[in-house]
């Protein structure tokens, strides 16, 4: 019998890998076609037709209706904010920006620079974004010349095959290929998506740190992404009713899907108790007593986050917990649990996915700091970090001293780190950590990681320095 089951599971092994085989095979043939005698207007109508088929709000409204109602992640109303605002956003990114032909010529360094497609680009997309997501990858793609294949989340897929046959039709108004941008057939399996990665000519991967690993050892260039764990420190200095506004936001987005939603706060004693008047205020409740209990035993199964508390609003959450909040539960918007320790003990310091924030309260802003860190230590090293002040050097501190690729100061978190109108970072919906982070990548994935440049390098005058211009002040320091 376990032989039976052992040859059953090479053919379909077998019988993934060609099916992925001639998916590759037609995505490479559309994107020889498309890169062939190409201009900038070709790609950049490309890139508009796959965005306006999400941006297009009876097409937004639906997917985003989709999306909630097999997943069960998030809610609609905040799913069509995203999927509208992270690809206007991408596209004002990338209005003037050239992926075709000669992109730069540097006339003193004797080169040209040229643009050019890494070809078929494999994207494995999460659950939690399962349409956002892909409409970023497939935009940074087109806009650079690649096709693309797509790995949904199984959860996921339904709502990804819906988004791509209306991509068709839009691409069929706008005379693209429908076989520039394609997804792996379903049910899909690992054998698929391990196929794909090591037969498409890059990679990217955002969702499960076992796909990022898998992609990193694929044999293929990878961007991976790292876990998000996002600490926010508010210090004494803070605005706390302009804090708890921001945290609020960003916490109950989209019922905390993303991985730049807050998961930990770290106050200042000092300001706790304004903080977490505007916090209650802003439709914060803090979990004490029996209720705190019910609250981290719901959350938590067997060491794994419970799937009927993922990504729900917090009504549902404390009805699953089993939690009367009373009068108090009018206006609650996100459920606040004081915490201390941190570690694989202590799960309220790892990312919960859920409205629901862990509160640790310190001396000072030197304790909160090296608090920051060891949490960040523990998940969510390289992401991102937070923090609500008056003394703006204390962010630069962050940055110089905790392991992270983002501090992000006074805004709210989920919202800035992955770009916005009022801040200079590239949108995106997958943010790389560093070496922190395990990651091949410390910035947001944009459309720069979807080409290679070519550089014509011709002869320019000698510039080799004298060996004294470059040791004479080591020697004066040192000696010869």
């Amino acid at each position: 019998m376990a032989r039976m089951k052992d040859e059953a599971d090479v053919d379909a092994t077998a019988e993934a890998r060609e099916n992925v085989r001639v998916l590759v095979a037609r995505a490479r043939a559309a994107q020889a076609l498309f890169e062939a005698g190409a201009d900038q207007s070709r790609y950049d109508r490309a890139a508009l037709a796959a965005a306006w088929t999400l941006m297009q709000p009876d097409r937004n409204r639906e997917l985003a209706e989709q999306a909630v109602r097999e997943t069960g992640l998030g809610n609609v109303a905040d799913k069509i904010t995203k999927n509208h605002r992270k690809t206007l956003g991408l596209l004002r990114d990338i209005r003037d920006v050239r992926t075709c032909g000669v992109i730069a010529e540097r006339g003193e360094d004797g080169i040209t620079e040229i643009a050019r497609p890494l070809g078929v680009v494999a994207a494995v997309v999460p659950s939690t974004n399962p349409v956002a997501t892909p409409v970023n990858n497939i935009v940074n793609a087109l806009k650079c010349g690649n096709a693309i294949i797509l790995s949904p989340s199984p959860a996921g897929a339904g709502v990804c095959a819906r988004l791509l046959e209306l991509m068709g039709e839009e691409f069929a108004r706008a005379g693209v290929d429908p076989d520039l941008v394609q997804m792996l057939g379903q049910p899909s399996s690992k054998a698929a998506t391990q196929a794909l990665m090591e037969m498409a000519d890059g990679l990217v991967v955002t969702g499960s740190q076992d796909n990022v690993r898998r992609a990193y050892s694929s044999g293929t260039p990878a961007i991976g992404v790292g876990a998000g764990n996002v600490v926010t420190i508010v210090d004494e200095t803070a605005d706390a009713g302009a804090a708890a506004r921001l945290i609020a936001a960003s916490k109950c987005f989209d019922n905390a899907t993303s991985c730049s939603s807050e998961n930990a706060l770290v106050v200042v004693e000092e300001a706790w108790p304004r903080l977490h008047a505007a916090l209650e205020a802003e439709g914060g409740r803090l979990l004490t007593g029996p209720d705190h209990g019910k609250l981290v035993a719901g959350l938590f199964r067997a060491g794994k986050l419970n799937r009927e508390m993922i990504a729900r609003d917090a009504a549902r959450v404390l009805a699953v917990a089993g939690i009367d909040l009373g009068v108090r539960a009018a206006g609650a918007r996100f459920l606040m649990l004081e915490a201390s320790g941190v570690g694989v003990d202590y799960p309220l310091s790892g990312e919960k996915l859920s409205p629901v924030l862990a509160v640790y309260r310190v001396a000072n802003f030197s304790a909160g700091e090296a608090l920051a860190g060891r949490i960040m230590a523990h998940q969510g090293a390289g992401h991102s970090v937070g923090i609500h002040t008056g003394l703006d050097e204390r962010a630069v501190g962050l940055g110089l001293g905790l392991p992270t690729c983002r501090v992000i100061v006074n805004q709210a978190h989920c919202f800035a780190t992955g770009g916005s109108f009022d801040n200079a970072m590239p949108f995106s919906l997958s943010m790389g950590c560093g070496s922190w982070g395990r990651n091949s990548i410390d910035d947001n994935v944009h459309w720069r990681h979807f080409m290679n440049v070519t550089k014509v390098v011709r002869r320019i005058a000698p510039r080799e320095p004298a060996i004294e211009e470059i040791f004479g002040g080591y020697w004066r320091d040192v000696g010869q």
